[in-house]
């Protein structure tokens, strides 16, 4: 794993850190922004939304259920940091094809 903004750790889980813009047109990934892979969501910040639909996103993404993506850091701020348990090599490898 070689972006910066990807870390796996001694367990298996992988961690990202993200910089998440919410109240977009459609949920997607668009890049990196400094050391953080750039997530536009389109969902609201307000109610939770936005991190519920971040959290949709990456379990749809890397093949996950939604339980194994778990919000580790950032839950009100755009810097966050997610933590996914159980994700495949070949999932893992489609998204950071994808940045």
């Amino acid at each position: 794993m070689t972006a910066s903004w990807l870390r796996q750790e001694a367990s298996g889980s992988i961690v990202l850190s993200l910089h998440v813009q919410p109240g977009a047109r459609k949920t997607e990934i668009r890049g990196t922004h400094g050391e953080a892979l750039k997530i536009r969501l389109a969902a609201p910040p307000a109610d939770g939304k936005a991190n519920d639909c971040l959290i949709e996103f990456f379990a749809k993404l890397l093949e996950v259920p939604r339980a194994q993506v778990e919000l580790v850091s950032g839950a009100a701020a755009r810097q966050k940091r997610i933590r996914v348990r159980g994700a495949r090599p070949q999932a893992v490898e489609r998204l950071l094809a994808a940045a």
